[in-house]
């Protein structure tokens, strides 16, 4: 049997061990423990080691000061122009504040979820489709600011608000794209267009360098050709500068040679025609043997009175006439082709 004061002692170290756990706590990292006397707040309890008055301080809430996610169920949302899409995402919050967060709100989690539902039905709302569907960063943005000036007084920061999905109806989606389509296409015609324009256009400016290129090669063909001319003919007015300083100075071969020069070659040009076969034409064999006569006296001028004729052929006298060994068909009858 435990006497009486087996039982008192007994009774002391439980009341001792429990005064113990009631007087030292330890707060884990990442949790801030709220501290309240007689029900009122004092004092906020940091991660390790600390002491509260027994039977005067008790722990009053456990707030986690981590950064925490929440789950923003499926919205149905009508925009600016009457299209109705589906919208859901998610909101990161940290309590900066336990005791604001502790006291200055009832269900924290709900409060702030019910605060994002709102304004992204709000904001999504005063949006078209289109700019809804391409602009999640600014509607992120523009939650996020609404919410976290909302929640200020709470002791919470909203770090970051993130839409995950946002889904129009299936018809909805079909005319998108039929219209991305439609664009598509007409992008591609307008880059053909554009390509076919500037084809045309190279084509014509190629056209236009080859046609400068011709005319510039023409002007040089002409001014080479007429410079060519400018030359003969100042050798021919030099050549004829020089007969006629000849015949002035009394030199009759000068004048012989020249005459049979422009006769032979007025003979072989007209012998030369290409538009006749037959040259029927009185031939004064004398004026032909005349000139011939006469650049032989100039190479016998040349050479000395000593040099001899060719063998077998005697030089015939300038002034004798007689008619040409020639072959000089005769006239043909009236009616006949020349």
């Amino acid at each position: 049997m435990i006497s009486a004061a087996g039982i008192l002692i007994l009774v002391v170290l439980f009341f001792a061990l429990v005064t113990l756990f009631s007087t030292i706590k330890i707060v884990p990292q990442g949790y801030n423990y709220t501290v309240e006397n007689f029900g009122r707040y004092t004092r906020t309890l940091t991660p390790g080691l600390n002491i509260l008055v027994p039977f005067v301080e008790r722990v009053g809430r456990k707030m986690n000061m981590m950064e925490q996610v929440l789950d923003v169920p499926t919205q149905e949302v009508i925009t600016r122009d009457n299209a109705s899409v589906a919208a859901d995402g998610v909101a990161f919050y940290q309590i900066l504040d336990a005791a604001a967060a502790a006291y200055e709100v009832s269900g924290l989690d709900n409060a702030i979820l019910n605060l994002v539902m709102t304004n992204l039905r709000s904001v999504m709302g005063s949006m078209d489709l289109d700019d809804l569907l391409s602009n999640r960063d600014t509607i992120s943005e523009k939650i996020l600011r609404v919410v976290d000036q909302a929640s200020h007084s709470w002791g919470i920061k909203i770090t970051r608000i993130e839409i995950k999905d946002i889904n129009p109806p299936k018809n909805l989606v079909d005319a998108m794209a039929r219209q991305m389509m439609a664009e598509r296409e007409k992008r591609a015609q307008i880059l053909e267009a554009e390509g076919a324009r500037s084809a045309a256009v190279l084509r014509a400016e190629g056209e236009k360098q080859s046609q400068i290129l011709q005319a510039e090669g023409k002007r040089e063909s002409a001014y080479r050709e007429a410079e060519a001319r400018e030359r003969l003919a100042q050798a021919e007015a030099t050549a004829t500068r020089l007969v006629s300083e000849a015949i002035a100075a009394g030199d009759v071969q000068a004048i012989n040679y020249f005459v049979a020069q422009r006769y032979t070659e007025a003979l072989g040009k007209l012998a030369s025609a290409p538009n006749q076969r037959v040259v029927l034409m009185p031939l004064e064999a004398s004026s032909l043997i005349g000139s011939v006569s006469g650049i032989a006296e100039i190479a016998r001028a040349a050479f000395g009175d000593g040099a001899a004729a060719p063998a077998g052929r005697p030089p015939a006298p300038a002034g004798n006439p007689q008619r040409s060994r020639l072959h000089v068909p005769p006239s043909p009858a009236p009616g006949t082709e020349a």
